[in-house]
Order: C-alpha cells, then structure tokens, then sequence
C-alpha cells in the first residue's frame, strides 16, 4: 500500500442492497466488543477520555441496537455486510452444522452467504485494511478480498507473528506495530489492533479500515471501575491519532454486557439440558449455546441465548409454552417466531430459541461447564437485554436523525453517507 492520500474520488458502490458513497478521506470503523452504553461516558466524566469527550459533545453520538443474539460472530458481520443474520447468514460463534450434524464454529468462511463491503470498496480502487483481536473472525471479514501490497491486508492481533503475505496480505506485523504477540486474556489483545491501525494508516493509509477488539475487559470490570476506565483512557489517546491522520472514524459495539450472577457472587444459570433431560428424558433433547468459542476464560460458555433441538413427536408451541413459564426466561420462541423477531436465517437454527433474562445465564448441563477460568463475579452478553451499544462519529450529521431506529450495522452508512 502506497502512502498518497485519497484524491478525486468520487460515485458509489452497492453492497447488498445499500449504497455507499466512496470516501473522501480515510474511513475507520471500530467495533468495540462488549462496549455497552456507559462505558465511554464515565471514562469522560473521570478525565480520562478527551476524544471521546469532543466527540460527544461535538460529534455524533446516538444509541443503536445490535442483531440477537448479540454475540461476536453475528454482529460483526452484520456491521460488516450491511445487513442482519437472515441476510449474512452468521447466527452465532457456534452452532449446529445441519449438514454435517456436528456442532462446530461458525468461523469458516463456507458459512457466510453474501459479500462483505469490503470486496466492493476494492474493486472501486480502494485500498483495505482489517484488523481484529481474535483469529477466530479474520477468515470470515477478509473474505473475497484479494490480499497484498497496495490492496488488502487481514489479520489478527491473536496470530500476528503467523501473518504472511500469502494468507493475510503483510508480513512482519510485530516488527511494523513495535508490540510482542499479546496474551488472548488481556487488553493488550485490543492495544494491538489500535496500534496496528495507527502504524497501517500511518504506512499506508488505507482508504477504509475495520478494527475489532475482544471483550476480555468488559467481561471482567463494569462501567467505571479503574481497570476499565484505563483501558478507554488507552483507546481515546489511538483515536485521536488516527483523526489527527485526517480520518473519519465510527465506534460501535457488537453487544452489551451485563452481570449475570447472584447473591452469591456465582453465576445464575438455568442449565436447560439438564431441564429437558427431566422433562423428556436423558439426551433426548439437544441444547446449542452460539455462544461457545475456545475463549472460555471469558464467559465459561454461558450467555443469554440458546437453540433446543427438539425429538420427534414433541410439539414446538407446547414446549416453548413450558419454558417460558420458567423464572428468568425472557422469551421461548419456535423456530418460525425466532426467526421473524431477531431476523435469523430458520435453517440454522433449532426448533426453539431460548433467551433468558437480564442478569440469568443458560448452560447445557451443570457438569459440562468449566467455570474455573471465572476469576471474577461473571458478565455475560447474547439476549435482548445487550441490545443497545453506542454508534458514534468525530463527525457530525449532516441533517437531524429524526425518528430513525439505529443498528449498529449502520455504522458505514452513517461513516460515508450521513456525516459532514
């Protein structure tokens, strides 16, 4: 990539079934994961953000929803495509395979059903730089584009020292960035991508770049604690970098997070296997967690949302009926009424959709989960309840956003069509 700055650009590209205008400077988008509301709002309020603060106050600062479930997998990719599950076809981390009938991540590429944007911005000429926390997310945001100097580069703070030119489009990233490979249970996981993104826009300046973090933090420490506080404060001074370069920078979040534990400071866990194995009998019903991912440090494989693969013979609406009535159930819905409210593509999913209440968690069975790695009193992410996230430019918009429901996969649209 070429360090010129961007000059006469001008049209539009479409990208499943929304226009983009082309970018007139550098254009970032940042996901920060589990970034609820509050966060960067009581990190200003301590002194510790003046970006955010300017942006706040002089900027575009709006509250969006993200897709449900609201995990990593489906969120970024609808930031990323413009669209909700039942278009992109990501519904989880995790799921049942209903080809192969193994459960398995939905990591693989095979499993996303339209382009990005990002392989429509490079084919109008722009260059592309996507960096992310954990590897488990590159292959499926750097698909179709075609890596290399001067085009694209892909790659994870997680796998940075196994980057080539071959498979990701750069080499010798830990040598650019002037950072070791980091712990996958640390901030400095998140510091990379930001350091990363500054050093690439610096080099390169590519005209459109998507950082994404990892929630270790906000797994950890709420709103306002000094651990958490600290790590706003870091990522306040890497944007004000990256606009001081001239950029247009976005933040969302894919989810929410929220505390989901008890009195006891233990989690609180309606275990649904073990619920159907009384009901119907041992194994007779198959629960999924989309939530599951190799980083159980985080959450032990327990979140908000669930699928239940039910046996021949059982009615669906009844069974969904007896789950409902059950203490911190939010919704039981059949397949058919899970796919129409949270916009999921029906075949990928089980024949109900559990979502469990604000500060309840669902498991499979007691004896499956490794809750060992949980350090601390567990937050957790992927019902109704980690909805809402911050969308916000260093921007302003160009008219009033009127009565207009926001998502937080109009992050692009707000970056290249609705700011000044």
């Amino acid at each position: 990539m070429a360090p010129d700055s961007i000059q006469n650009v001008s049209g539009s590209i479409s990208v499943n079934d929304r226009s983009y205008a082309l970018p007139k400077r550098p254009t970032v988008v940042v996901c920060i994961d589990g970034s609820e509301p509050g966060y960067i709002e009581v990190a200003v309020a301590a002194g510790r953000a003046p970006w955010f603060a300017k942006v706040l106050k002089s900027g575009t600062n709006l509250l969006a929803d993200c897709v449900v479930p609201s995990f990593t997998n489906p969120n970024n990719l609808s930031i990323v495509t413009g669209q909700p599950p039942s278009v992109h076809g990501i519904c989880g981390n995790y799921f049942l395979d209903p080809d192969s009938g193994k459960e398995v991540m939905m990591n693989d590429p095979k499993f996303l059903r339209v382009e990005t944007l990002f392989p429509a911005f490079q084919r109008a000429g722009l260059r592309i730089a996507v960096v992310t926390a954990k590897d488990k997310l590159r292959g499926l945001l750097g698909k179709g584009l075609a890596l290399g100097p001067g085009k694209a580069c892909s790659f994870s703070s997680e796998k940075s020292d196994k980057a080539t030119l071959a498979e990701n489009g750069i080499e010798d990233v830990n040598a650019l960035v002037g950072l070791p490979v980091p712990d996958v249970y640390s901030a400095g996981l998140s510091e990379f991508v930001f350091a990363a993104g500054v050093k690439l826009m610096e080099r390169d300046r590519p005209e459109i770049m998507y950082l994404s973090t990892t929630d270790y933090i906000q797994h950890k420490h709420a709103p306002g604690t000094p651990v958490a506080n600290d790590f706003y404060a870091m990522m306040d001074g890497y944007m004000a970098k990256l606009e001081a370069m001239g950029c247009t920078v976005v933040l969302t979040a894919d989810h929410g997070m929220n505390a989901k534990f008890g009195t006891d400071g233990q989690p609180d866990v309606i275990y649904l296997q073990d619920v159907f194995d009384k009901w119907l009998g041992a194994d007779k019903a198959r629960v999924i967690l989309p939530i599951t991912d190799p980083y159980v440090v985080h959450h032990g494989a327990l979140g908000s949302f669930a699928v239940v693969y039910l046996p021949a013979g059982v009615s669906h609406t009844e069974m969904a009926a007896k789950i409902k009535s059950l203490p911190g159930i939010e919704a039981a819905l059949t397949r058919e009424e899970a796919a129409k409210r949270f916009e999921l593509p029906p075949d990928r999913l089980g024949d109900l959709v559990v979502v469990s209440t604000k500060h309840k968690v669902l498991g499979t069975s007691a004896a499956r989960h490794d809750l060992s790695g949980l350090t601390e009193p567990l937050r957790s992410h992927g019902g109704v309840s980690e909805q809402h996230v911050p969308l916000l430019c260093n921007a302003a918009l160009k008219a009033p956003a009127g009565g207009r429901a926001w998502r937080n996969f109009d992050a692009f649209d707000l970056a290249l069509n609705l700011v000044a």
